[in-house]
């Protein structure tokens, strides 16, 4: 079974990864005007290694800091895209750099992506969107995002033949790719130096997520403690119960998942639908757990979701008939567990799994649902 993608050192509260005006910290700061291009030495997506020798024949080096995470780097994927190809034949090259160290990310904040920042993740999302510019991983290490300064993702960087620096802040001034910007402040500095001439404005603020820097990381520790205060509890339910909740009258997506402590399969998974919960419950997600052991086995039962810290919605099936069980959750189903299943608010089945699932495939389904997904579709 695939394991989900995500570092278990991946939650800092909602606020930290929504967008928000800031300037660098001291121990990160940003570039000046005028300041000579710092080398770096990068892996790209493609296996390449990149430095700024690399792009010794462009007039216009434009170095763009974005990551996977960041709804508003999200939302300027496609941008960055059509700017590389509007300016390819100008003499102005586009690299793109994730400054993200993958530690520092909480889940609520991968909450928003179906991908973390990792290198690998990287390379699914590039293939994902067609990137035409080369895509660098720096999360490792961030000496070079260290030099270069950037506050957020997304923060540009344009520099000229001589590899000094012109410009640096934002792409232009609307998020939403919906709505036009009203001002295209990185064409129109790309425009300035190619036509040899000064910038109206050079330096802009920079709206994004705020850079995950490696000192971030201690967050997983504060978190455990957060996780263990939640409370975790199971309660029992009858085959009519089951069927209330798989009609699912909420006004959430409900993932459910049958399962027993006997079963291999399920105990191997559960972290994973635990992780999931993480992720997208604050999206509007809700984790429903129905455990098929025998009654006399609740305290059983409840000391594994206490370890598992699964403080979801958590039943054990109290009926003497299991068919009546199996019956009640899905007709189709053929009773091997686990069992897992996801239905929308409308009470539609939208996803069913028997045996162990493709956590990658479950959270690609959970993603692509209307209630999920970018900000910016």
């Amino acid at each position: 079974m695939k394991k989900l993608k995500i570092h278990i050192c991946l939650i800092l509260a909602l606020l930290l990864c929504s967008p928000v005006f800031s300037y660098a910290a001291d121990e990160h700061k940003t570039l000046a005007i005028g300041a000579a291009a710092p080398d770096f030495s990068l892996p790209g997506i493609n296996g390449k290694t990149y430095t700024l020798q690399s792009f010794k024949n462009a007039k216009v080096l434009v170095v763009v800091f974005m990551c996977n995470h960041c709804p508003t780097s999200q939302a300027y994927e496609d941008r960055v895209i059509k700017l590389t190809s509007d300016y390819a034949a100008k003499g102005v090259s586009v690299v793109a750099i994730n400054p993200n160290n993958p530690s520092s990310l909480r889940y609520d904040e991968l909450g928003y992506s179906d991908l973390g920042d990792g290198f690998d993740d990287m390379k699914i999302r590039a293939k994902d969107k067609g990137f035409n510019f080369p895509y660098l991983y720096d999360g490792e290490t961030e000496i070079a995002s260290n030099k270069y300064g950037p506050v957020a993702t997304p923060h540009i960087f344009v520099f000229d033949k001589d590899r000094k620096l012109r410009y640096n802040g934002r792409i232009d001034d609307m998020e939403n790719p919906a709505k036009t910007p009203k001002s295209q402040d990185v064409r129109n500095a790309i425009d300035a130096v190619l036509a040899g001439k000064e910038i109206a404005v050079p330096v802009t603020k920079t709206f994004g997520c705020s850079v995950k820097w490696a000192e971030k990381k201690d967050w997983i520790e504060k978190a455990q403690i957060q996780w263990a205060k939640e409370p975790v509890k199971i309660d029992t339910i009858s085959a009519t119960g089951i069927a209330g909740v798989v009609k699912n009258h909420s006004d959430r997506l409900r993932l459910i998942n049958l399962w027993a402590t006997w079963c291999g399969p399920c105990v191997a998974e559960f972290d994973d639908l635990v992780t999931l919960n993480r992720l997208y419950r604050d999206r509007g997600l809700e984790f429903v757990s129905i455990s098929a052991d025998d009654p006399v086995n609740k305290d059983k039962a409840l000391k594994f979701l206490q370890r598992k810290q699964s403080s979801g919605t958590n039943y054990i099936y109290t009926g003497d008939d299991k068919y009546k069980m199996i019956e009640a959750v899905d007709p189709k189903w053929d009773g091997a567990l686990p069992y897992t299943m996801l239905v929308d608010p409308e009470g539609k089945v939208v996803y069913t799994h028997q045996g162990a699932i493709d956590i990658e495939e479950l959270k690609k389904v959970i993603w692509n649902n209307p209630m999920m997904g970018r900000i910016y579709k």
